[in-house]
């Protein structure tokens, strides 16, 4: 390869969403930064996912609305208007391989044939090289390789404004008690744990002089399931309600503040690791190993064995790389106590 085609001076980077995977780019982004401080990167991503990021230097955001269909995805050819060295294409689904398309590149990097789906090698000219297994997070990060850059130390650096941080430390004192931050809700409602199993957790976590605090965002799903835990708790008068009351740019900042987050797989769970928080995940319906908190999976609940010997009728290492096992009662398997446990080796470690 030669030296020019290695060294490209304008990259697009393809990666619409959700909030937990565009965190995943970050670390590549940095890569980029240090590897090519003179290209200009420029990233299509979706509007909420570009709100989290807003203030990223060195990137020109560009939006594109899922909903415009192929009328959104000329006019997003039309904003661009340049052709790029090289388009990193880090989504797969077929909406993503589709709008790939309408991005001008001569290089069209792309995930090897083992990941790829939905079309994903009609729109590409390149992939990175095969590999068994991984985070998600690393697996992103390989697609500096075909570029010709060195690894990067793992990094996100998230944009989180002064006044964010202001906000999330005004929501409670400094009492010297821990605090428990619970974020129940995934995106992928089968990800999902029983609002009774958070009620127990928390009841424990308050019996052992901790904080609770509840987040999530606006949406129904998420208002009902807090007020369910809510309901269930005997202690539920000493729980700080914060569901619905932060934005994308306050939500990093309060994960931040918290001790430990108790989550499924979700945004917020990837958030909070990128912020230097530990994470106590729910994980049956996904394998932390693959797409958990990236930095420490101690905390983690991993019933993701389980789940395929029961659903799937064979042991997780016999699935594809990747396999989601999200169907009716697949949380069921992970149990309070479980999590108990989980929350009790956090506690002997940081004592």
């Amino acid at each position: 390869m030669q030296k020019s085609a290695r060294l490209p001076r304008s990259i697009c980077l393809l990666r619409l969403s959700a909030l937990g995977d565009v965190t995943h780019v970050l670390p590549l982004v940095h890569t980029l930064r240090a590897g090519l401080p003179d290209a200009d990167l420029t990233w299509v991503i979706g509007k909420a996912e570009r709100r989290l990021l807003d203030g990223l230097p060195g990137v020109r955001f560009v939006e594109f609305d899922k909903k415009a269909g192929l009328a959104g995805m000329r006019a997003l050819r039309r904003e661009l208007s340049q052709r790029f060295d090289a388009l990193l294409q880090l989504q797969l689904s077929a909406r993503a391989n589709l709008l790939s398309a309408f991005i001008p590149a001569q290089r069209r990097i792309g995930y090897d044939h083992a990941r790829s789906k939905e079309g994903h090698g009609l729109f590409v000219n390149e992939r990175i090289a095969e590999h068994a297994g991984g985070h998600v997070l690393d697996t992103i990060g390989r697609f500096r390789e075909p570029l010709g850059l060195p690894a990067q130390p793992v990094a996100w650096k998230l944009p989180v404004p002064a006044d964010a941080h202001a906000w999330a430390h005004a929501q409670w004192d400094e009492d010297g008690r821990d605090t428990l931050l619970i974020s129940p809700c995934s995106s992928h409602a089968l990800r999902n744990w029983r609002a009774d199993r958070h009620a127990a957790l928390a009841d424990h976590a308050i019996a052992q002089g901790w904080r609770v605090v509840l987040c999530g965002g606006r949406s129904v799903l998420e208002r009902e399931t807090g007020d369910a835990i809510l309901a269930a708790m005997t202690a539920r008068s000493s729980v700080l309600d914060l569901i619905g009351k932060d934005t994308l740019k306050q939500l990093p900042a309060l994960l931040a503040r918290a001790d430990l987050v108790v989550t499924p797989d979700s945004g917020p769970m990837h958030i909070a690791n990128a912020m230097g928080t530990k994470v106590l995940g729910l994980h049956a319906a996904t394998n932390p190993e693959r797409s958990g908190p990236y930095s420490d999976r101690r905390y983690c609940v991993n019933r993701h064995d389980d789940a395929a010997r029961k659903y799937r009728g064979k042991p997780a290492s016999e699935l594809k790389w990747g396999t989601k096992i999200e169907t009716d009662g697949v949380m069921d398997l992970v149990s309070v106590a479980d999590a108990i446990a989980a929350f009790e080796r956090y506690r002997s470690d940081a004592t």
